[in-house]
C-alpha cells in the first residue's frame, strides 16, 4: 500500500499550537485538499487512563515523580492505538493526515526530566519505541512553534480562564516548563524538526503570518511528494 503524508503541529504549552492547527484544518478544507485530522493525547478514549492518571498526580504530583521512560509509554500506548481504530488505514491508502502533537511532545516534555548529557540517548530509544517497535508511521515533517517561558505561562492562564479549566501537573510546574523549553530546542535539532519562532525582531509576529508560514512548507511537501 501506499505511503501517506504524517504532518506534525508541537510546542510547548502556550505556544499557541491549537490555533495554529485549526487555521490549517480551515485553509486544507478551503483549498479542496483531502486530510485526516488527530489530536494527542485522546483524553476520552480507554487508551489513555494511564496516562490521564499521571497528568491528574494519581502516580505523583510532580512530573518527575514518574520517570521518562515510564511516562513515555503510557502516550505511545495512546497513540498505538489511535493508529489501528483511527487513522491507520487512511494513511496507507497514501493519505494526508495532519497532527496536534505526536511522538515528538515525549521527546520534549518527557525528555525534560533527564540530564542534558542523556538526551541524545533518550531521543533514540523513543524513536526506537515508537518508530520500529511499535511500528508507527514516522512524521514527513514536524513544525516545532518556538514560544519564551513568559509568553507560555501567560497564554495558559488565559487558556485555563476562559475554558475554566485546571492546570495539571505539568503545567503547575514552571521550572519543568523551562526545562521542557529548553529540552524542545535540543529536541528540533536532533530530530530536524522546522522553528516556527513566535517572536519577529522581540515582537510577537502575527498569528497569520506564522500560519501561512507552515502551510505554504506543507503545501510544498504536498506537491513535491518528499
Amino acid at each position: 500500500m501506499a505511503k501517506g503524508k504524517l504532518i506534525v503541529l508541537e510546542g510547548i504549552d502556550g505556544s499557541g499550537k491549537s490555533a495554529q492547527y485549526r487555521r490549517l484544518c480551515e485553509k486544507l478544507k478551503a483549498d479542496g485538499i483531502a486530510y485526516h485530522q488527530i489530536v494527542f493525547p485522546r483524553y476520552d478514549k480507554d487508551s489513555s487512563a494511564l496516562l490521564r492518571a499521571y497528568l491528574n498526580g494519581q502516580y505523583g504530583s510532580r512530573p518527575d515523580d514518574v520517570n521518562a521512560y515510564t511516562a513515555s509509554t503510557f502516550f505511545a500506548v495512546d497513540r498505538f492505538a489511535s493508529y489501528r481504530e483511527d487513522w491507520g488505514e487512511v494513511y496507507h491508502r497514501g493519505g494526508l493526515i495532519l497532527s496536534d502533537r505526536y511522538t515528538t511532545s515525549n521527546a520534549i516534555h518527557q525528555g525534560s526530566k533527564l540530564p542534558e548529557s542523556e538526551l541524545p540517548g533518550f531521543f533514540s530509544w523513543l524513536y526506537d519505541l515508537e518508530y520500529e517497535k511499535m511500528a508507527l508511521p514516522q512524521p514527513d515533517l514536524v513544525f516545532y512553534l518556538d514560544v519564551d517561558i513568559v509568553t507560555s505561562l501567560a497564554r495558559m492562564k488565559r487558556r485555563q480562564e476562559k475554558t475554566n479549566t485546571h492546570a495539571d501537573i505539568h503545567e503547575k510546574d514552571v521550572q519543568y516548563l523551562e526545562r521542557c523549553l529548553k529540552t524542545a530546542r535540543m529536541a528540533a535539532q536532533f530530530y530536524g524538526w522546522e522553528s516556527v519562532s513566535y517572536l519577529k525582531d522581540g515582537k510577537e509576529r502575527d498569528l497569520e503570518e506564522k500560519n501561512e508560514e507552515i502551510y505554504r512548507r506543507i503545501l510544498d511537501k504536498i506537491k513535491k511528494g518528499a
